[in-house]
């Protein structure tokens, strides 16, 4: 075997073993306080990967995904409230209509450049916001206010706990969130290897260049749009089962929206690992910030993200993802035996 073989091999013996080691971690990790830190995490990755969709490879920076968040924790839990349909179903209607929503939003706010498109979704984020904070009752359904929503506990035998989409331990959420972020990473992986894929990088990048070769820029982001917003609304489902409380100044803030586009943007945007690794960085930093200097300094984590992401753009401007990149094909190579020929 060559030196080239022997490091795919090995490649792909990593791989297996991380994917062994993250399956099987809530089998000898049994602490519910850990399994809770690590669903969190996982949360936080699938929404900054359903973020990436749009905010890395079409180019832009939106504010105002927690919006869409809001849209699906809202819509499968007054369904599942009103009418008793399951929240496996809900969750599907929510990401239907956060995709919808995402289309009216972003077929006018994706034609603008730079600050604008930014500042046109954190202006929708908090407009939503706003009006669910001033609306106690939407038609049939109560979203009472800034009071938020309790989800009706309806334990029973476990096909039930399955179908209600409420169980009694964290386990299954785990595995829930873990898979939901698979498909992502995968979604994330496959679009960016089919043609809709590259058009919306070259779009990204050059977008008058796209637009000279025939390339329909507007349509390929309105697509990735409605794409990364129909995802992310399956978060809101999963937050709302998870915690069985939610409310517009939690689930619905700009501080949400910004801290998706700082995790992005420090683990680096535009690629495929880059969301995962910044969420796994520095959702921790975030988390013992709140729990630890919350009460004397609110918001202190966003300005710590902040201050991470002067240095990130000074140092590596293509994110964390590139230096972890280098130490991680370092590690193939002297593992496989392979050397890199030095060019004169």
């Amino acid at each position: 075997m060559n030196a080239s073989s022997k490091r795919k091999t090995i490649d792909t013996i990593l791989k297996i073993v991380l994917a062994g080691i993250v399956f099987t971690l809530p089998l000898w990790m049994t602490s519910p306080t850990y399994l809770q830190i690590l669903i969190l995490l996982f949360f936080y990755a699938y929404l900054t990967t359903c973020w990436n969709l749009v905010g890395g490879f079409a180019g832009v920076l939106p504010l105002g995904h927690s919006a869409y968040v809001g849209i699906g924790a809202y819509t499968s839990t007054v369904l599942f409230m009103t009418y008793g349909l399951s929240p496996w179903l809900g969750m599907f209607v929510g990401g239907i209509l956060a995709a919808i929503v995402g289309l009216i939003i972003g077929i006018p706010t994706l034609k603008l450049r730079g600050a604008y498109f930014a500042l046109s979704t954190m202006a929708f984020g908090e407009g939503v916001r706003v009006l669910v904070e001033n609306t106690m009752k939407l038609g049939p359904f109560e979203i009472n206010g800034p009071r938020g929503i309790s989800v009706p506990l309806k334990m029973g035998t476990p096909l039930e706990n399955l179908i209600n989409y409420q169980f009694v331990d964290k386990l299954p959420y785990y595995y829930i969130i873990l898979i939901l972020l698979c498909i992502a990473i995968f979604v994330t992986w496959y679009v960016s290897r089919i043609r809709p894929g590259y058009y919306i990088i070259a779009g990204g990048e050059e977008p008058e260049a796209a637009q000279a070769l025939g390339i329909n820029v507007a349509r390929y982001k309105e697509m990735f749009m409605a794409l990364s917003c129909f995802l992310t609304a399956f978060a809101g489902t999963f937050y709302a089962q998870l915690n069985l409380y939610f409310f517009p100044k939690g689930i619905l803030s700009l501080d949400f929206s910004f801290e998706l586009a700082f995790i992005a943007l420090i683990g680096g945007r535009g690629t495929i690992a880059g969301p995962v690794i910044g969420a796994l960085l520095l959702r921790p930093v975030g988390e013992f910030s709140r729990i630890y200097l919350s009460a004397v300094l609110p918001g202190l984590h966003l300005v710590i993200y902040g201050l991470i992401l002067i240095l990130v753009m000074l140092f590596q401007p293509r994110g964390l993802v590139e230096p972890l990149t280098r130490f991680y094909n370092w590690i193939l190579d002297k593992l496989s035996g392979e050397r890199k020929e030095v060019k004169a």
